[in-house]
């Protein structure tokens, strides 16, 4: 059976979040149950002798459940908004230190390069880095709820005791939770954890203050401690069960994706030895979080288990981990067992490809220009040429222009650069002379001519890579900032009476990832393609005249494309838009982007036909594809 695709897993992933749900509200109901139950021998005397079910309409019965739910429902939100702050914030939460840039340290830049490599060649902006340098354990998590303000966090441990290639297995798993939409599910199970436990935390706060007053308290009081003691200790207990019914819950929304990234690593890298090796030595020394109080909570998250618990293989949010290596590849287990007796210490070995026809990759970017493969099928993927792609793109990159890339003012003006690159000096120098007064969005024309070679030996292909690298820097910006970037942009690319196609892309990648709104959860409200077949006519219109300069052709193109979305008499009444505006085609995208994920693949398709009805497919053309791939939110790779 075929691994499920990229929109599949999406799907799914929202799936997901209803099961979620509902496990959440079935724990709140027994929890609640529960506690009404220890309410109901507490207040018993005072009720007569009323059965529970009748106990439990009274008034007493009513009010403890209500409390109960409110507080559980409290607890929660109170996290939630918390967490509103997305991955930036679970990262501060387990003290995680915002990995430098310019930092020296071999680890650590071998930690970036893999991640740059990764997300390169799988079409996603480079997630903010982050280590937690206090934890010696093999771990690392991401967090967020788009891939746009994804953070990806690891251990000291994995940074310094894991090979390039185990490292690597590590990040193509958290990739994966990227590309699946696992991390919003993640993030929100955290919250809604904390409610459920909230319980077991006040059962644990009235047994201390009961013993706290133990040392002050003497004669009729104590029998007032002694119904504290006694509630306290039946809330602990119902606090246990919190804790399996929050164990449970992540297990059963954990699991199975824990087993589909590491699926999902193996294809991505080739190399079943890479993240077997990385399991098996945290089979050997664990991946427990020791120096942060929110491990249980994190469990979920993490490559490998942050925290000890009892009944691990019912309860546990992974797999074992002989399981899990085992899965990768049958008789793995046992060839990492005899390495490690055989090569005691050592942190190299030979690791073996796995040849790309066993894993289903393409040699290349799986995407031809016969259209033998559907472009569809590249999205939310990483091939074996698109990773050597990316390997030899950031080679090339001079070192003076990849560490501007890292900070804010030469992340800005790589923006610069790309809007006059192509312009004549004089123009160049008119749109630069009109600019911000802020100091971090001023241009300055020295730096802007460093990105020039560079631009001008790789070509177009550079283009969206170095807007992926420049996205941590870019993020730095205050919001104020990255609004005046985003208006300074519109303004030049306005500046000469017309917008280019790469004039209207760069404005809709910032837009995209660095509008207020750009980390929020795009809603799914349209099921079918009813109530999108104008926004349909208009994208497709821009396909067929950036697939061909011929009318009667781009006519033909357009026809085709809208026929597989529009009755017959809808798409006879839909001609070739001849004017599309900027704003018009932005709004488009915007609703395009809030159909079902399982109805964007035969968009993307239907462009691509567009742009290679000539049996060729321009860099130019693949850009404005990837464009608007991007914006919905499907991360297609580049074409190597």
């Amino acid at each position: 059976m075929p691994a499920p695709g990229f929109f599949e897993r999406q799907a799914n992933a929202k799936r997901n979040t209803t099961l979620l749900v509902f496990l959440f509200t079935l724990a709140v109901t027994l929890i609640a149950l529960a506690v009404c139950v220890v309410g109901y021998f507490v207040t018993r005397s005072e009720t007569t002798s009323l059965p529970f079910h009748q106990w439990l309409l009274s008034s007493h019965g009513l009010i403890t459940a209500g409390a109960v739910i409110l507080l559980i429902v409290g607890a929660s939100g109170i996290r939630w908004i918390d967490l509103a702050g997305g991955g930036e914030r679970v990262a501060r939460m387990v003290n995680a230190r915002l990995l430098d840039p310019s930092s020296q340290d071999a680890d650590e830049r071998r930690f970036r390069n893999i991640v740059e490599e990764m997300a390169i060649a799988s079409g996603v902006p480079v997630p903010q880095l982050y280590v937690m340098d206090n934890e010696t354990a093999i771990n690392a998590f991401v967090a967020g709820y788009t891939p746009n303000e994804a953070v990806m966090v690891v251990t000291h441990g994995a940074l310094n005791q894991l090979t390039r290639d185990e490292l690597q297995g590590v990040v193509g798993h958290e990739f994966s939770h990227i590309l699946n939409g696992d991390m919003r599910i993640n993030v929100r199970l955290i919250a809604l954890l904390a409610g459920i436990l909230a319980i077991g935390q006040i059962g644990f706060f009235l047994l201390h203050s009961s013993s706290h007053r133990h040392s002050f308290s003497s004669g009729g009081r104590n029998n007032g401690r002694g119904v504290l003691l006694i509630v306290g200790l039946a809330l602990a207990a119902i606090g246990y069960l919190g804790v399996f019914c929050g164990r449970l819950i992540q297990a059963a929304v954990s699991r199975e994706r824990e087993r589909l990234a590491d699926a999902s690593s193996v294809q991505f890298t080739r190399n079943p030895e890479g993240i077997g090796g990385a399991l098996y030595k945290i089979g050997l020394k664990s991946g427990y979080l020791e120096h942060t109080s929110h491990a249980s909570d994190m469990n979920h998250m993490c490559f490998g288990e942050s925290t000890k618990m009892a009944f691990s293989r019912l309860l546990g949010s992974h797999p074992p981990v002989d399981e899990r290596i085992e899965a990768i590849q049958p008789g793995l287990l046992t060839r990492l067992r005899s390495r490690m007796r055989d090569l005691p210490g050592e942190q190299t070995a030979a690791h073996t490809r796995v040849p790309e026809q066993a894993s289903g990759l393409a040699g290349g970017s799986g995407f031809s220009s016969t259209g033998e493969t559907s472009i569809a099928a590249t999205t939310g993927t990483v091939t074996r040429g698109n990773e050597l792609h990316a390997s030899k793109l950031l080679n090339r990159l001079p070192a003076n222009v990849r560490e501007l890339l890292y900070t804010r003012s030469g992340a800005v003006q790589l923006i610069y650069a790309l809007l006059i690159h192509d312009l004549r000096d004089d123009t160049a120098e008119n749109l630069l002379n009109h600019m911000p007064e802020a100091t971090v969005l001023r241009p300055d024309p020295a730096l802007i001519r460093r990105f020039q070679p560079t631009l001008e030996r790789e070509g177009d292909g550079i283009r969206l890579p170095a807007l992926e690298l420049a996205m941590p820097a870019l993020r730095k910006l205050d919001p104020d900032e990255r609004q005046a970037l985003i208006r300074q942009v519109a303004t030049m690319a306005q500046a000469d009476g017309r917008i280019t196609l790469f004039e209207f892309a760069l404005h809709g990648f910032l837009q995209r990832h660095l509008a207020a709104d750009s980390g929020r959860v795009v809603p799914v409200r349209y099921r079918s393609y009813r109530n999108v077949v104008g926004d349909l006519n208009n994208l497709f219109s821009l396909m067929a005249r950036a697939g061909t300069g011929n009318q009667p052709e781009a006519d033909t193109l357009h026809r085709q494309a809208l026929a597989s979305f529009a009755n017959r008499r809808d798409a006879d009444s839909l001609a070739l838009v001849e004017k599309i505006t900027v704003s018009g085609l932005r709004d488009s995208l915007k609703r395009l982007n809030q159909l079902s994920p399982m109805l964007k693949p035969a968009i993307l398709d239907a462009c691509a036909q567009c742009v290679r009805h000539d049996g060729r497919v321009a860099p130019r053309e693949y850009e404005l594809l990837r464009i608007v791939a991007d914006q919905l939110d499907c991360p297609l790779p580049p074409l190597s």
